[in-house]
């Protein structure tokens, strides 16, 4: 049988979680826009499936892959500052919240904060929404290669700390030197093996 992530592939873009289908297993990649998680998405997958661009909210929609047999990766659109019509920007919190809520095949949302800036306030109410609503999550430090490496562990026990959480919690990932990249893929990988 081949492991989750070997042949992945774009499989669709929807609008409306609603009419998405079902799956035996998913994970979630969720952050605010530019903070790296189609590159991340890329980066786990070791090809480029998700497409990067430098303006951020270019990804507009639930954007599935499917990572092996009846698997799923899922690129939810950014939060926060984006480009892009203002009708439509509004649509995405909604349209976010929709996919979370009613996903029951859902495994993780990788919650992406970029390590430099720390957790946003809108990050913060996304955690705080993910735990409301009951759903496990897990945060991924992005771009920590922008950290000091001599900053790098206490940036990393602020970062937790700000979540309520231990450092270890936490994913340390840099998509330019791929460092923490291979261990998160392990990840994924389990979350997704039947």
């Amino acid at each position: 049988m081949i492991q989750p992530l070997e042949t992945v592939e774009y499989l669709l873009s929807e609008t409306d979680p609603a009419l998405l289908g079902i799956c035996a297993a998913e994970v979630a990649f969720v952050g605010r826009s530019n903070v790296g998680k189609s590159s991340l998405l890329n980066a786990v997958c070791r090809r480029d499936v998700a497409r990067v661009s430098k303006l951020p909210g270019r990804t507009r929609a639930i954007n599935v892959f499917k990572a092996g047999f009846d698997r799923w990766l899922v690129d939810l659109p950014g939060y926060g500052f984006a480009v892009g019509p203002e009708a439509e920007r509004a649509g995405w919190g909604p349209m976010i919240e929709g996919y979370l809520r009613i996903r029951p095949s859902l495994r993780m949302v990788f919650t992406l904060i970029d390590a430099k800036v720390g957790p946003t306030k809108l990050d913060m109410q996304m955690v705080a929404w993910l735990e409301d609503a009951g759903l496990p999550w897990r945060p991924v430090a992005t771009k920590a290669d922008q950290v000091k490496s001599s900053r790098t562990q206490a940036r990393r026990r602020e970062l937790a700390n700000a979540l309520g959480l231990q450092s270890a919690d936490v994913a340390w990932v840099s998509v330019l030197d791929g460092f923490g990249v291979r261990e998160l893929r392990s990840e994924v990988v389990t979350l997704l093996t039947p």
